[in-house]
């Protein structure tokens, strides 16, 4: 086993009577699925459908008292806090910030955590990305045997995109983050906040811009924030980088264009291709059956 802590990681707690209900109006994915053996992936977004910060919530047995966790980017937290507070309205539901008093640890090579390493629950995006867990700051040191680089290094081996790092908040949707493709969205639920346009977004097949796993023709990769362009004109932008690979944010109609006209694209002036489709992505690549029909 091999874990880091996730120095970027907030915690909020939402509790109360009403909390599930308030936390299912509100997020994009199905709480009702969320359980004390089941952790969900979900976001919260503006009117207009981009997201305002993506998060895990942890639901907390009764013996725990109840109510979720929320694992949330440490630089979104405060923001995140202040809108459920805008939201609260007369719901029955308290919230508390509990990000000094808590820490956030995560396997960096998918081994199980330790059971008594707090709050454990395997990570709803991906079984291959293993267990994360909330645990009290106090004493968890101990349990800390990596580095962060190495929990992002088999991230963007995976192809998982996260936020801040591959997609800014306030500027993507959840399509183009690959939520949909993560369990991170539900199509069958009711109303939420931007779902008119995330439904949209799915029945039209308009996603055109997506986070893919990319490769450096040389082996070492551009720097995070580079430019992608064929022939050019702009793709997109380079994310995480680990061991000669990226996540980039593409207009693949765009990539595919440049790659039939026998243009090569480039990150920060160095070559890239796109790497093998992981498992978990659904719609086609440039160059598969399908592609155009969908995005």
């Amino acid at each position: 086993m091999s874990a880091t802590r996730l120095i970027d990681s907030g915690v909020i707690r939402v509790s109360g009577e009403d909390a599930r209900d308030f936390l299912q109006n509100l997020v994009t994915n199905e709480m009702d699925l969320v359980t004390p053996g089941h952790a969900g992936y979900g976001a919260l977004l503006t009117p207009q459908g981009k997201i305002i910060c993506d998060f895990f919530i942890v639901a907390l047995p009764p013996e725990d008292g109840g109510g979720f966790l929320l694992d949330v980017p440490l630089l979104q937290t405060a923001d995140l806090m202040k809108r459920l507070k805008l939201y609260k309205l007369r719901a029955k539901v308290t919230l508390d910030d509990l990000t000094e008093a808590s820490a956030v640890i995560a396997s960096a090579d998918g081994a199980p955590l330790p059971a008594d390493a707090g709050i454990v629950y395997d990570d709803p995006r991906l079984a291959e990305l293993g267990q994360r867990a909330i645990a009290d700051a106090a004493g968890i040191d101990a349990l800390v045997t990596a580095e962060p680089e190495s929990y992002h290094a088999r991230r963007v081996a995976l192809g998982i995109p996260a936020g801040g790092r591959d997609f800014a908040y306030g500027d993507a949707f959840p399509h183009e983050a690959l939520l949909d493709q993560l369990g991170g969205v539900s199509f069958k639920k009711g109303c939420y906040i931007g779902q008119e346009v995330v439904s949209r977004m799915q029945h039209r097949g308009t996603a055109r811009t997506r986070i893919v796993p990319v490769v450096f023709d040389g082996g070492i990769a551009a720097e995070t924030g580079s430019e992608a362009a064929a022939g050019g004109k702009p793709l997109g932008t380079i994310g995480t980088t680990a061991n000669g690979r990226a996540l980039a944010v593409l207009r693949l109609d765009r990539l595919a264009d440049a790659l039939a006209a026998g243009e090569t694209p480039m990150g920060g002036g160095l070559a890239f291709h796109l790497a093998d489709k992981p498992g978990f992505i659904r719609f086609p690549f440039p160059g598969e059956p399908g592609f155009g029909a969908a995005a």
